[in-house]
């Protein structure tokens, strides 16, 4: 399976990013929880500085536009094959530019796409 990273990742089992990183393991997917605050969600770390990003095929952001740039350096240094702007998180600008680099962008909602068998 191709590891996805899920940036944005809460603590709080009420966010969706905390959702989506439960949502990916249980359909078999090696996650990355990638946020602001430390924690876990069921029993994985949430990581406020990744160390080894090498292996990540697929970014599903949970950052809204405003909050992204502390994120862009990072999204662009992982240069994944794809990234998936969730609900609220579309950005025409950052978008542009990931497709000028290669990445391709996804308007979608994780939690759909893997109750669907679409992810």
């Amino acid at each position: 399976m191709k590891k996805t990273a899920v940036i944005g990742a809460s603590p709080n089992p009420d966010r969706y990013s905390h959702k989506a990183v439960q949502a990916l393991v249980k359909s078999g997917f090696d996650c990355v929880a990638i946020g602001l605050k430390q924690g876990q969600i069921d029993g994985i770390p949430i990581q406020l500085n990744p160390i080894d990003t090498s292996t990540i095929d697929t970014v599903s952001l949970y950052v809204g536009p405003k909050n992204q740039q502390a994120w862009r350096e990072m999204i662009l240094k992982i240069h994944p094959n794809r990234v998936i702007f969730n609900p609220g998180t579309e950005n025409p600008e950052f978008e542009s530019e990931l497709i000028l680099n290669g990445i391709a962008v996804e308007h979608a909602c994780t939690l759909v796409l893997l109750s669907t068998g679409q992810f």
